[in-house]
């Protein structure tokens, strides 16, 4: 039941947030912080009571919802949905802390969109049966779009539509090919089932199994983004409003990284392997171009926005390398990436508040006007660029390390990644916070409430680290459910995914364990 009231939550307050504003323009913000911290709370409480059993839910929630046609609200936790349902909460708090002050216009519509956009995401971590799915990975799109078009800044209306289309289009190809999957297993077994479990059993040709792949493949390609389906990320990450901005960077991404490994992975192995290759090979090509194309940036927002196509090359790298370190590199770098991320759109949103430009030119020298500010971007920008001691490290070292034990091309390669987001990320620093300071007027430094979020992100990230293993541990109780085919290893030396296949309830042997 419990699974079912971090979806629930969000979804009534938003509803409450959507009509307090009649009471108190304040009120929905704080209804949307209540809200949230409550979901953190019992994801806490969850985390807390985990039992370190392999293949064994965390929690589990299931009743029909249509028996008719094999639909039913199927929620399941374990340590991946674990990890990734406590990314939300957390960023959730810390998008709602971003847009404290910026939303003067419909804050309760507003906020009604952005708690719904969590529930979405919230729904898509925990749901096991792909109609369920499907329907939330719908949801998320839509409170995002209204918060882009609604709230965005001058070309706020184009970056909306965009965004729209591309994940619309995505979706609608998965869509087809889970309607596809429930049929053919129908017609195979005669039980008609949403349920993952029951379609991971399903017999699939090759040519049929690599057609179904290209649906799901397209929906989550689109969101993490892989090139070139990625031109819809700068100009949504630039165009939406602070909160909007953390939540794509953090959590709408890392929903395509979840389905590739929940879902592509097990109910096509063989198709996977195929693709993994070019996966490979377009990780690495993103990890040189979201860099490069950082450099040639003027607007703070836009720049950041290119800083996550090279890191969510990282992420692909790390998931196709079918290697345990680079798999579980994988998952610490993007939540790493979440939380750094997140925290360099808020240091933006806020100079856009401040100073009404996000243009780097007009910036320089704000250190001595905004000191705590300029600390807080440093520190965000070496995470960023992943120096040692904070979590990105840990993740990047964790993916190249597993990568080249079976490609050592691309791992070298996508390695010349790191000394470009060096460059990169103290470039931020420089030209904002260093130089000559001209303007007339001081900024003001950040408040009580935007220190404290900056201190506690900045505290996670030190903690992922330094001390990794508990996340690692929870990523590693992984519940997979029966495959269909197997998934060859890439090299002789990796066993990870040698002859894979997986059965009901049983963690394979050494996958994600380091």
């Amino acid at each position: 039941m419990i699974l079912a009231l971090l979806i629930a939550i969000p979804i009534a307050f938003g509803v409450l947030a959507w009509y307090s504003d009649r009471i108190n323009a304040s009120l929905p913000r704080r209804l949307s912080f209540l809200a949230m911290a409550i979901d953190l709370g019992l994801i806490v409480l969850l985390w807390a009571g985990a039992v370190p059993q392999e293949g064994v839910w965390i929690a589990e929630f299931k009743v029909n919802w249509v028996p008719q046609l094999g639909i039913s609200l199927h929620f399941a936790m374990d340590g991946l949905s674990l990890v990734f349902t406590a990314l939300t909460a957390a960023l959730g708090l810390a998008s709602i802390v971003a847009s404290w002050t910026e939303v003067k216009e419909r804050p309760g519509f507003f906020h009604f969109n952005l708690l719904w956009a969590l529930a979405g995401i919230m729904g898509t971590f925990l749901s096991m049966d792909l109609f369920v799915f499907y329907f939330f990975w719908e949801l998320m799109l839509f409170p995002m779009y209204f918060m882009i078009s609604v709230w965005g800044h001058r070309k706020r209306h184009y970056a909306s539509v965009k965004f729209f289309i591309f994940t619309q289009a995505g979706g609608l190809l998965m869509l087809v090919s889970i309607l596809a999957l429930y049929f053919i297993h129908g017609s195979s077994t005669g039980d008609y089932s949403f349920d993952f479990t029951d379609l991971s059993r399903t017999e699939l040709s090759p040519v049929v199994e690599v057609l179904l792949m290209l649906g799901f493949l397209a929906a989550f390609a689109v969101k993490l983004p892989i090139l070139p389906l990625h031109t819809w990320l700068p100009d949504a990450h630039t165009e939406a409003p602070a909160a909007g901005s953390v939540i794509l960077a953090g959590l709408l991404l890392k929903t395509g990284a979840y389905g590739f490994i929940r879902f592509m992975l097990p109910l096509f192995p063989g198709a996977s392997s195929l693709f993994a290759p070019l996966a490979l090979v377009l990780g690495a090509a993103a990890v040189i171009y979201g860099a490069l194309l950082a450099f040639a940036q003027r607007d703070i927002k836009r720049l950041v926005a290119y800083t996550s196509v090279s890191h969510m090359g990282f992420v692909l790298i790390g998931i196709f390398a079918f290697n345990g370190l680079a798999l579980n590199g994988a998952l610490m770098l993007a939540v790493c990436h979440g939380f750094a991320t997140g925290a360099l759109f808020m240091v933006a949103g806020w100079l856009q508040e401040r100073m009404d430009t996000r243009e780097m030119r007009l910036m320089g020298g704000l250190w001595a006007a905004a000191p705590m500010m300029g600390a807080a971007t440093l520190f965000f920008a070496l995470a960023s660029l992943g120096a040692p001691g904070l979590g990105n490290f840990v993740g990047e070292f964790l993916v190249l390390l597993g990568a080249f034990r079976a490609y050592e091309v691309v791992a070298s390669f996508a390695a010349t990644g790191l000394v470009l987001a060096a460059v990169y990320s103290l470039w931020i620093v420089q030209r904002v916070f260093h130089g000559p300071y001209e303007r007339k007027a001081g900024i003001k430094d950040l408040n009580g409430r935007e220190l404290s979020a900056m201190v506690v992100m900045a505290a996670i990230i030190i903690w992922l680290g330094v001390y990794p293993q508990p996340v690692l541990d929870q990523l590693g109780r992984m519940v997979l459910a029966e495959g269909n085919g197997q998934i060859t290893a890439q090299s002789p030396e990796d066993d990870v995914f040698s002859d894979f296949r997986i059965e009901p309830g049983i963690k394979h042997p050494g996958l994600l364990e380091i």
